[in-house]
This record gives structure tokens, sequence and C-alpha cells, in this order.
């Protein structure tokens, strides 16, 4: 698993000329060392809970990625807006996609295509030097939106836990305020000047002090989450927004806090998940019948339509073109689509094959998408 992971990224800087996002050849490259193929790998009990832990990492650091101070003014509302859209049209699609019996689960079905990858998108606005533009700070609110909104709604409507709505508001209250305590409590002690000086000097040294906080804080939301039957994932994704809000003096005083944080997730536990991701793939249910199989081109439609078209409100905001190229990036994902088709798997909810065919046409958005924007 781990020569997969450090294979893939160096096979595509070795021909920069293909453009396909890592994690699509980590994802297929764990199919062919998976079971199904060549089974040279399996999913024993090590792969599986550092997959799950990749998982976590990887909810954690798009919470991390969420810029509090670009989610305001004219871009906010607009890229609110543009939501608001994206889940009208994913209710209609939804029900259209289970009308024509193409899923078990219209809610589920509208639910997964209101995610974007921010983990996708962010890496092709920072390499075309839009990050900071109008046109990246709107793709970056509206993808942050989806994804926030999108893991919530997964964990209110679709957690392994049995409760039903009501109880579920309730808990979800319950872990909002638990949110607004450690906050408040980490800015004030944050800004204490005795501890501002200790977490300073241990910061760089073998205490890793920062890092540990951060892992810290993001096991306790995970496990928050779960004891309170809301979905892991959600706590996971809260932990890193935490961190990104509290985290206002980074470039002053410990520019290399990120860049840590990042080295643990995507050098070593985020790419597991996806390996892992592709091992589980069930290819034989994708390839078995042509009708499941002619559900991707469908799937990666309903995407483009659901988090694409709402981008045309864009339009008095950064122009024609733009707006284009902002809904062929919104309608990029895959992260969640393969975290929400595996809950959907255990709870009954979508079949093996309709999990695989959502998969693959995530895949595909992940390849074609940013490369036309």
């Amino acid at each position: 698993v781990l020569g997969v992971a450090f294979v893939a990224p160096l096979a595509l800087g070795l021909a920069p000329k293909l453009r396909v996002p890592a994690v699509v050849l980590e994802i297929v490259l764990g199919i062919v060392i998976g079971p199904q193929v060549l089974g040279w790998a399996r999913l024993d009990q090590p792969v599986q809970i550092l997959s799950l832990v990749g998982l976590a990492f990887l909810l954690f650091l798009a919470g991390l990625e969420i810029d509090f101070d670009q989610l305001r003014g004219r871009l906010l509302r607009v890229a609110a807006i543009g939501f608001g859209a994206s889940l009208v049209l994913a209710l209609l699609v939804g029900l259209a996609l289970e009308t024509a019996g193409l899923v078990r689960d219209s809610l589920l079905g509208a639910v997964i295509l209101t995610a974007t990858s921010l983990g996708l998108v962010i890496p092709v606005l920072k390499e075309g030097g839009h990050i900071n533009s109008r046109l990246g700070q709107l793709v970056v609110a509206g993808a942050s939106i989806g994804d926030f909104s999108a893991v919530l709604l997964l964990s209110l409507l679709f957690s392994r836990d049995t409760s039903d709505t009501t109880s579920k508001l309730v808990l979800l209250g319950v872990f909002v305020l638990a949110v607004g305590v450690v906050i408040v409590a980490l800015t004030r002690r944050g800004r204490s000047m005795p501890i501002s000086r200790v977490l300073v000097r241990l910061q760089d040294t073998t205490a890793q002090i920062r890092v540990r906080g951060a892992m810290l804080l993001l096991l306790l939301f995970v496990v928050l989450a779960q004891n309170l039957g809301l979905e892991t994932i959600l706590g996971a994704f809260v932990a890193g927004a935490i961190v990104s809000v509290i985290d206002r003096d980074a470039v002053r005083t410990h520019p290399l806090f990120k860049v840590k944080l990042e080295a643990i997730g995507y050098g070593f536990l985020v790419p597991i998940f996806f390996v892992a991701s592709g091992m589980r793939f069930d290819l034989n249910a994708l390839l078995d019948h042509p009708s499941t199989l002619a559900r991707v081109p469908v799937f990666l439609a309903a995407l483009l339509v659901v988090r694409g078209l709402p981008a045309v409100l864009y339009r008095p905001v950064v122009g024609a073109r733009a707006s284009v190229a902002a809904g062929l990036l919104q309608a990029t994902s895959l992260p969640f689509i393969v975290t929400a088709t595996q809950i959907g798997v255990v709870l009954g909810a979508v079949s093996a094959a309709t999990a695989a065919a959502f998969v693959a046409a995530g895949l595909l958005s992940a390849l074609i998408f940013p490369v036309v924007a």
C-alpha cells in the first residue's frame, strides 16, 4: 500500500503533461493490487485501521483549509445562494434517480451529489495562480459550504446510530455547544503570554507541541461525535475548522505548523485511505452488468447539474468564462463520494454496484473537470 502511495505521485511527477490528480491514480492502483485483480494486498486489520485514521485526517485537513476571513460579504452571499440552488437541484435529481431505479434512497443520492472536494480543487487553483483572485475565493467559499453541509447532512440523516432525526438535532446542538466552548477556551488561553511563550519554545523541538495539540483535538471531536450518535467524519471536519479559527498568527509565530500537519496527512495517512478505497472498490459489481456501468455517465452528469449549473449565478461577479470554470471545479468530488457510499452500503441505503458506479463517476470528475476548468 505504501509502495503505491509512493509510486503514484512520483510517476505523475515524471510525466508532467499527464494532468491526473494523484488520488485518482492511487485509487486505480489500489484496485489493481487489490483482491479483485492481482491480489497482492488485502484489507487486513492494520490497513483498515490506518485507512480509517487516514479518512479522519483527510476531513481534518479539509476543515483546516477553510478560510473564515474569506467567508464574508458578497462572495459569501453569492456562494450561499449558489449552494441553495444546488440543494434544490440535488433533491430533484435524487428523486429522478430513485424513480428511474438507479438509487434506492433519493435523499442519500442527493447528499452524495452536494459535496465538492476541497482537497482536489485548492491545488488546481494554486497551480493556476487563482487562489487569491475573486474566482478562487468564490470557488473556495462555495466548496467550503458544500463540504461542510454535505458532512453535516450525512451525519444527521444517515448516521449508523439508530436515533431519530429530532434526537440527532438535540445531540447536534450539544455538539455545537461543545465546539463553542472549546473555541472560546482555546482562544482565551492562546492569548495568555506564558502559554504562548511555551508553545513557541516547544513547537519545533521533539515535543512538537502544536502538532500534538492538533492530534488531541482531532481525536477528542471524533470520539465526541461518535458518542453523540453523529458521524465521526463530522468530528474530524469540525476539528480542522476549529484549528483554522484559532490559528490566526501562523505566519508570524509558527509558519511550519500547517506544513507539518499536511506532511503527516498527505505524506502518510491520507494515501493509505485512497489506496485502501481502491482495494475495497467492487470492480466486479461495476463490470458484471452493463446497466451498472451505464450509471456512471448518468451520475457524472448529475454531479455537473447539481454542483456545476448553479455557478451561473457567479457570472455577475467573475464573468461568464470564469463562472464555467467555477462550475466545473465545484462539480469535482471524490473523497466524500467514497466516504458516503461506504456508509450507505453499511446501512443498506445503497447497493455495492451503485456505490461502485458513484465512485467511478467521482474518479472521472476528478480526472476531467479540473483539467477542463
